[in-house]
């Protein structure tokens, strides 16, 4: 598990975050919710040792994150930001691939060519694999990005080994529907074979319908943090985003977030 306790980040005198608890749990899919600013994309950043907090402690598996040390941190946690620049004339193919740089020179390189494919098959890019990134839509940039962090904790079938953890900070911004669901799909299977994902998502009724855990930010604290049933509330998000709520359930069990 990666454990955020009593997270504090500063810029001067503002608070980013103020207190902060959270955690990513292995073989579930944690949706990080709140409104702009709310310090979404600063609490990505504390949980993949991206940036030291201020206050608090980060942990893996009991301890000190920064205990690990660079790349065999990037051996256990991939992260997708919501701006992946790139200004190298790379294919499609050489992006994905840099999700396995973490592994050269160890036995799990060997693994390279697998991963590689698995990743563009998952992400649905195989038919511009061989493109250059710089000729991509938005969308399809946003997915080739994913499958270089697909790739990143990728493993075969059958193999045991210590926890993966998945950081996506808004990984459907840039996708339409379908492919909207088939992100979040992936996601949800990474997390059945025992991947820890944690995702910043806007779309609330996504939230509901992928996430088994729920963290509710707001102006940098933290409001809640649960089981989806429990914290995706009509008070709870009403006062997250300070409009009314309304949650329904389907006739097939499912709910869905009126707003």
């Amino acid at each position: 598990m990666i454990e955020a306790r009593n997270i504090s980040v500063l810029v001067g005198r503002k608070h980013l975050l103020d207190g902060v608890d959270a955690a990513i749990v292995p073989g579930r899919v944690t949706a990080l919710i709140g409104p702009n600013g709310a310090g979404k994309s600063t609490l990505i950043s504390v949980l993949a040792g991206e940036r030291r907090p201020d206050g608090g402690d980060v942990m893996l598996e009991g301890a000190p994150l920064d205990a690990h040390g660079g790349e065999a941190l990037a051996r256990r946690r991939a992260v997708l930001l919501q701006d992946s620049g790139l200004d190298f004339a790379f294919t499609c193919e050489e992006v994905v691939e840099l999700g396995r740089l973490p592994f050269s020179g160890t036995p799990e390189q060997h693994e390279d060519d697998d991963a590689i494919a698995a990743a563009c098959r998952l992400a649905g890019i195989d038919t511009f694999r061989h493109r250059s990134y710089q000729t991509l839509s938005g969308g399809e940039k946003q997915r080739v990005q994913f499958a270089r962090a697909i790739a990143q904790v990728w493993r075969p079938a059958g193999k045991s080994g210590p926890p993966r953890y998945l950081l996506l900070d808004e990984p459907t911004s840039a996708l339409d529907l379908r492919h909207q669901r088939m992100v979040l799909d992936i996601a949800r299977r990474l997390a059945e074979e025992g991947v820890g994902v944690l995702a910043a998502i806007h779309d609330l009724n996504l939230a509901i319908a992928y996430a088994d855990d729920v963290v509710l930010l707001r102006g940098g604290r933290l409001l809640a943090a649960g089981p989806v049933g429990e914290v995706m509330t009509s008070e709870g998000l009403g006062a997250c985003f300070e409009v009314e709520v309304e949650i329904l359930t389907r006739e097939n069990g499912s709910r869905a977030v009126l707003v």
